[in-house]
């Protein structure tokens, strides 16, 4: 527009003046116009729009990249650090079994024991009485014992002496039957003889007091047949009543034979009952597992306690450090890898260790609710899995308190 309206004032100052008119009293000198602007080349248009999309496109790409193998540098590193590590011990509280009147706490708050010092006494008068009870009910299973030991030694006597009986009697049966067999031959021989003699009587050659001796000798061996055999038929009645005694000797024994086994069941039981009662006063005491530190009292003398109260809480002297890793950390880290521990207790002091153990599931799943991902929507959460590392300095490790705050560095052999 610039353009067309100067060459329009040229024009008309360039025009001839008509006739009749006047003439210009001077003629003006022509306005000064600045040139005319140059038109926009293609080339800065092009560099204006490409720029940025190169930008964007390189800054996506960097991106990208950073993003697909960011798992992959991180597992790759020589030294894991996590600042995720606190300081660990076996903690136990410790509580009562049975119950009782606490009688005296030999400890203070925080003092350090050794194994098998006695921390809390309870008073244990009913427990000795429960053991004693059962030390008399052991020692009267045992006589019982005695006595059903004693009582089949004299059924044995009982035994043995009708068994003596038995044959005792069979002696007498086989007396009984050889006088029997002695009288029955006498007795046929006199009974021939009568005969023969009241033959001879018939025929006048034999007396009459011939023929009454051997009537009467006759009925004598006849009475002397039936005198052996009655005896012989009460050593037989003997017989079977000695007979009838051992059998039922022998039975009595093994009754008394499965009584003593029911007394050595009975006896078992006592025992046990004892052991009981014993394990029950032991329980009276509690003892220091171990070498560490007790923590604050909970209970004091005169204090009546139940079975579960907790009594005071002990520190192991082993102290761990566990690190919780992130899953993207652990692609190299290994079972003896190396470690460098600051802890913040100490500061600017670095403690050596080593890993020991792996755990074998994230810490999520170790929780009361493990989560459950297959329902509901689903926001991807890098886990963290506990890593136990050892303190090389044992001493150092006696020192530390479980809960203090590491910042780990593992040293990882690709």
């Amino acid at each position: 527009m610039v353009a067309r309206m100067l060459r329009r004032s040229t024009l008309m100052s360039s025009s001839p003046v008509p006739i009749g008119s006047a003439a210009p009293a001077a003629k003006s000198p022509p306005a000064k116009t600045d040139p005319p602007p140059a038109p926009p080349r293609s080339g800065s248009r092009w560099r204006t729009y490409v720029t940025p999309i190169l930008v964007v496109l390189l800054a996506a790409a960097v991106l990208m990249t950073i993003t697909r193998n960011w798992n992959a540098w991180e597992g790759g590193k020589l030294e894991q650090v996590t600042d995720d590590a606190y300081v660990r011990g076996d903690l136990t509280p410790l509580s009562t079994k049975v119950a009782g009147i606490v009688r005296v706490v030999h400890v203070a708050d925080f003092q350090r024991v050794q194994t098998g010092d006695l921390l809390v006494e309870l008073q244990d008068d009913d427990y000795r009485a429960q053991v004693n009870q059962a030390n008399a009910a052991v020692e009267a299973a045992r006589a019982a014992i005695e006595n059903n030991r004693r009582q089949r030694e004299l059924q044995d006597v009982r035994i043995n002496k009708a068994l003596a009986g038995v044959d005792q009697a069979e002696a007498q049966i086989a007396a009984a039957e050889a006088g029997k067999d002695a009288v029955q031959a006498e007795l046929v021989r006199a009974r021939s003889e009568r005969a023969r003699q009241e033959g001879l009587y018939q025929t006048r050659a034999a007396t009459q007091r011939n023929v009454e001796a051997a009537v009467a000798d006759d009925d004598r061996l006849a009475a002397q047949f039936s005198s052996r055999d009655a005896d012989l038929n009460q050593a037989r009645t003997l017989l079977h009543s000695n007979e009838l005694a051992v059998e039922a000797e022998r039975r009595s024994k093994t009754v008394l034979e499965s009584q003593e086994m029911q007394l050595q069941a009975d006896l078992r039981a006592r025992q046990a009952s004892l052991a009981a009662a014993v394990v029950n006063l032991g329980y009276t005491r509690i003892w220091a597992p171990g070498d560490g530190t007790v923590g604050e009292r909970q209970v004091r003398p005169g204090q009546l306690v139940s079975p579960g109260t907790q009594v005071i809480s002990f520190v192991d002297v082993k102290k761990w450090v566990q690190a919780n890793y992130r899953e993207t950390q652990l692609t190299n880290v290994k079972v003896g890898d190396q470690a460098e521990l600051r802890i913040d207790a100490y500061p600017g002091k670095v403690a050596r260790g080593h890993v020991v153990e792996i755990a074998p599931a994230s810490g999520s799943q170790f929780a009361l609710l493990p989560p459950d991902n297959a329902t509901g929507n689903y926001t991807k959460v890098v886990q963290r899995i506990p890593v136990k590392i050892a303190l090389d300095d044992t001493t150092l490790a006696a020192t530390l308190r479980p809960g203090l705050s590491v910042t780990a560095t593992v040293r990882t052999r690709r």
